[in-house]
């Protein structure tokens, strides 16, 4: 069987793999779910989180596995994980995109949703320094 590292995406926690981590248990995976800095009950400030952290949390996952996982990023998750395979390749038995940001070399998330006319992000989103969001 093969241990599944579950990255939720923005606006989210771990909370969002509660229906799927007990099917993957029940079919006798290992799944490691936990918060990314500033989501679900992670009270890193907004001022403070980055995807280097991010990526980070993830790394520090990926080494407590003895063994490669498949490392499954969801929507900003995807970035994430992406970053973290590049960090440790070997700790990586496969990578799963779902509804998933895979960006091209050299390009962020933002420069990628302002290349795109039909993206409603930008016009969507309110950043406040002071507040983390919990949704």
């Amino acid at each position: 069987m093969s241990a599944f590292v579950l990255i939720h995406g923005g606006w989210h926690g771990a909370w969002c793999w509660d229906r799927v981590a007990p099917l993957l248990e029940q079919a006798g995976h290992e799944v490691v779910r936990f918060d990314l800095p500033g989501h679900g009950e992670d009270r890193t400030p907004a001022a403070e989180v980055t995807l280097q952290g991010y990526t980070d949390r993830v790394v520090d996952a990926l080494d407590a596995q003895p063994e490669p996982v498949v490392l499954v990023g969801h929507s900003l998750g995807g970035v994430v994980i992406g970053q973290a395979a590049e960090q440790r390749p070997e700790k990586i038995e496969k990578l799963v995109y779902l509804c998933a940001l895979l960006l091209p070399g050299g390009k962020s998330a933002s420069e990628i949703s302002g290349e795109d006319n039909d993206s409603v992000i930008f016009e969507n989103v309110e950043v406040q320094e002071d507040l983390v969001l919990q949704l």
